[in-house]
């Protein structure tokens, strides 16, 4: 199981860009008593036989990693919303792509932490590839509110590129910023 749910969402997002997704969207939700996420791409898509193959740990398509033996994003997302009275929901369309999404109760013990939300959404803007990436952050608990979105091709603009040490430290600060 992932340490935190931004891992969890690290590695899913991953998967839309390995799909050659070249629209990703992240929304991320969060109140008093749940969180959740939401992933939507463009990318290959899975038909409906794919799609119940990918919810086993064992699975692999063999053509992204060729010498792995197991495929563990989804398992893993089904495992921790089972087992912290969450849900989970995929609808995959081959050629057109997939949309998931989770929620998890924020009472469950066994939830895990959300982790950090800045360096999860660093990290998955400068994933290298040529895509667009649309994040949505919302956060609506007694004694916080936040609301923002932000848009890779924005940050690239302003910033000129993503790659190296100092635009990197730049976007750091940026989401620090919406994270205050």
């Amino acid at each position: 199981m992932h340490y935190t749910i931004c891992e969890l969402i690290a590695d899913l997002t991953q998967n839309a860009i390995e799909a050659d997704a070249k629209v990703i969207s992240v929304r991320v939700h969060e109140t008093e008593t749940e969180l959740s996420f939401e992933i939507q791409d463009n990318g290959k898509g899975m038909d409906s036989e794919t799609l119940k193959k990918v919810r086993n740990p064992f699975y692999t398509d063999g053509i992204k990693h060729p010498n792995r033996k197991v495929g563990l994003g989804i398992p893993f997302l089904i495992q921790t919303a089972n087992q912290t009275d969450g849900t989970w929901h995929i609808d995959s369309q081959k050629g057109k792509g997939t949309k998931l999404k989770a929620v998890f109760s924020l009472s469950n013990i066994d939830t895990p932490p959300l982790g950090c939300l800045t360096s999860l959404f660093r990290q998955i803007l400068s994933f290298p590839q040529n895509y667009e990436m649309n994040i949505e952050r919302i956060k609506e608990t007694k004694n916080d509110s936040k609301n923002y979105s932000i848009s890779r091709s924005e940050l690239i603009e302003a910033l000129g590129e993503l790659e190296t040490v100092e635009s990197l430290d730049m976007l750091r600060t940026f989401l620090e910023s919406h994270e205050e």
